[in-house]
């Protein structure tokens, strides 16, 4: 019985790695060509979506239009607002006093993507 129930769990842990791994093979292609099809934009035009009525940010070479989102935020519009028509990473990694946003806020950007940062 027991050599039974060791080998089980032997083939099933190895079942389990060989599906992260093919899983995680494929993950990367499909988001690079999500971002391929996205636009372009520089930090002219980001430039020009610096305020809170128009809130474009660039965060690790992506942009986000945040302007919807604004009034969301658990904090006052003014901490976002010196980040917009900005790249804002470091606001993104540190909140400003060092403490990283966490992954459910990160995940949440994906609702606001809009292109790629070329500087």
């Amino acid at each position: 019985m027991i050599p039974k129930l060791t080998f089980a769990a032997f083939v099933a842990f190895w079942a389990s790695v060989a599906t992260v791994l093919a899983l995680s093979a494929l993950a990367p292609d499909s988001v690079a060509s999500d971002t391929d099809a996205l636009p372009e934009i520089d930090a002219e035009t980001l430039a020009e979506h610096a305020s809170l009525d128009d809130c474009w940010m660039a965060i690790e070479g992506k942009v986000y239009d945040f302007t919807d989102y604004i009034p969301k935020h658990p904090t006052p519009p003014s901490i976002m607002e010196p980040w917009c028509g900005r790249e804002a990473t470091e606001g993104m990694r540190t909140k400003g006093y060092g403490r990283d946003h966490s992954p459910a806020a990160w995940a949440m950007m994906d609702d606001y993507l809009i292109g790629t940062y070329v500087d």
